[in-house]
């Protein structure tokens, strides 16, 4: 009846899940998550997220530290850097378990970066968000030229040995709601939108769920 659908009792402070709904895991033994261009939409509501239903301690990386707000200083490092500074990178990715990058601007370079310093750093789980369209699966549409940092970048990744999971979101709304659904590389494109924080969502349950969806390209969107 509810399917994907995950809502929350506030006033109990509970997690409430329908059935077939996605549950963030809390609880979990704690996690080190290091965020690339944390100052990102998708980032800033992940982080959210982290602090609100999970354990995790994070290291926020971006260009200008000033973009981000002040978290408790006990769980959330704020680094100011460069994604292509690649020994910067490493040096922000020691004791990290999970890499969650939220990139824009050179993809494929900064994808050659992320993959070097986790390689070097010894760290394997990688988050990567990238762009539905960018192996031609939304039906009835062809993306050319302004995906092809998205597909140049996803394919630098599939071609390492990290564990990664890569995420093709549909069209952003700002919508209050958790509501998705995925598909595999390989199969059409479901629907054409995802809220920012159903993203986030699934960001944050892959980042604290060992082994899943592990070496997989996963279509994001909110079900029709």
């Amino acid at each position: 009846m509810f399917p994907g659908w995950l809502a929350y009792n506030r006033e109990a402070g509970l997690t409430v899940e329908r059935p077939g709904a996605r549950l963030i895991p809390g609880g979990e033994a704690m996690t080190n998550v290091l965020i690339l261009g944390a100052s990102g939409s998708i980032a800033r509501a992940s982080t959210e997220l982290f602090l609100e239903k999970t354990h995790a301690r994070l290291t926020l990386y971006l260009r200008r530290a000033r973009r981000v707000k002040t978290h408790d200083a006990a769980r959330v490092r704020v680094v100011e850097g460069d994604v292509l500074d690649t020994a910067k990178l490493k040096e922000a990715m020691a004791g990290q378990d999970v890499v969650y990058a939220n990139l824009a601007d050179d993809l494929e370079q900064m994808a050659g970066s992320v993959v070097k310093a986790m390689d070097t750093a010894g760290v394997r789980r990688l988050i990567w968000i990238s762009s539905m369209g960018i192996y031609d699966e939304v039906p009835g549409q062809r993306y050319r030229s302004v995906l092809d940092p998205y597909r140049d970048s996803a394919r630098v990744i599939e071609a390492s040995n990290l564990d990664y999971t890569i995420l093709r979101p549909a069209w952003f709304t700002n919508a209050d709601e958790i509501d998705y659904e995925t598909t595999q590389k390989g199969q059409p494109f479901k629907g054409g939108i995802v809220s920012r924080k159903s993203v986030a969502a699934l960001v944050v349950k892959l980042a604290t769920s060992p082994g899943l969806e592990v070496r997989r390209s996963l279509g994001v969107s909110k079900p029709e």
